[in-house]
This record gives C-alpha cells, sequence and structure tokens, in this order.
C-alpha cells in the first residue's frame, strides 16, 4: 500500500466547544487523539523507544494521513490502507461517501462499537456501521470480526458492562 489513511468522525460526547481557530491539522488535533494514541502503542509495542517522532515522521513524509469525514469527499484513494475509525458515529449516507473513495488495490478497515454511539440522531440500527455490517453481510470481498473481550483495562471492560 502507497499510505495509510485514517479516517474518523467528528462527534463530540457532551457539549460542543465551537469553532477552533488553526490550519486544518490544528482544528482536526483535538478529535484525532484516539488515533495517535494507537499508533503510539502499537509502536511502543514493537519496541520503539521514539515512538511519537516515529509517528510524526511517519505523518510528513505522507506515509500516514489523518483525515476527517468532512474532507473526503471528491477524492479517490487507489493502493491505499483505509481505517475508518468509530463508524458508529456515521451516517449511512456518510459510510457510503467514504466507502465509495476507495480505488483499485485499497484495503477498507471499518471499526467501531454500536454500544458507543455519541451522535444523537443515530440509534444501534440506523449507524453507519451497522448499515455497512447488514448490506455487505455474504458479499465475497467482505468480512466481519466481532470481538467479545475488551483490550483496553479491567475498568473499562466494567464499565461497558454495567453503565
Amino acid at each position: 500500500y502507497k499510505r495509510l489513511i485514517i479516517c474518523r468522525s467528528i462527534v463530540p460526547v457532551g457539549k460542543d466547544i465551537g469553532f477552533l481557530p488553526g490550519s486544518k491539522d490544528e482544528k482536526l488535533s483535538p478529535w484525532m487523539g484516539a488515533i495517535y494514541d494507537n499508533l503510539e502503542f502499537i509502536m511502543d509495542r514493537r519496541h520503539q523507544d521514539d515512538s511519537l517522532q516515529q509517528v510524526e515522521y511517519l505523518q510528513q513524509s505522507g506515509k500516514i494521513e489523518v483525515a476527517s469525514v468532512t474532507h473526503i469527499r471528491g477524492r479517490s484513494l487507489p493502493k491505499q490502507y483505509m481505517i475508518v475509525d468509530d463508524a458508529q458515529n456515521l451516517t449511512p449516507h456518510e459510510m457510503k461517501t467514504i466507502l465509495s473513495r476507495a480505488g483499485e488495490g485499497t484495503k477498507v478497515v471499518v471499526t467501531g462499537d454500536p454500544y458507543q454511539i455519541d451522535n444523537p440522531y443515530l440509534d444501534m440500527e440506523s449507524n453507519g456501521l451497522m448499515y455497512i455490517v447488514n448490506r455487505f453481510k455474504g458479499q465475497k470481498i467482505y468480512g466481519h470480526l466481532t470481538f467479545t473481550k475488551t483490550e483496553r483495562s479491567q475498568l473499562a471492560d466494567l464499565v461497558s458492562k454495567l453503565l
């Protein structure tokens, strides 16, 4: 693959803080923290002490691109490895827009948890994640995994079960 593209919805938890000044990257930075956390975790697992610097280098060299759903329309993305994160907060229309950007040789991985929907206009059945799960079921180029164990921590597992 030429590059890793990570795309994520921009849906606030709680009240929105409103307009943010700065460049596109500066505006997206608060929303992309989870992605950077995960990239740093992966690099740390590879025993690289300078994991944050490695992630920054890969991003500056164009090998990793972090994008919001808002900026993906009109693009054609061949030979990319695309991760769509937090897809439970996307509408079916947004999911269609993202997936239709994939060109020849592109692999798309969609992640999400239908129990963690933050978009007040979506529910367990109407969100983008469940939309593609239900629509793509049985297609040759599609696979689906459901993880049953929480990897984050014991506390996160307890919260997901009790709250």
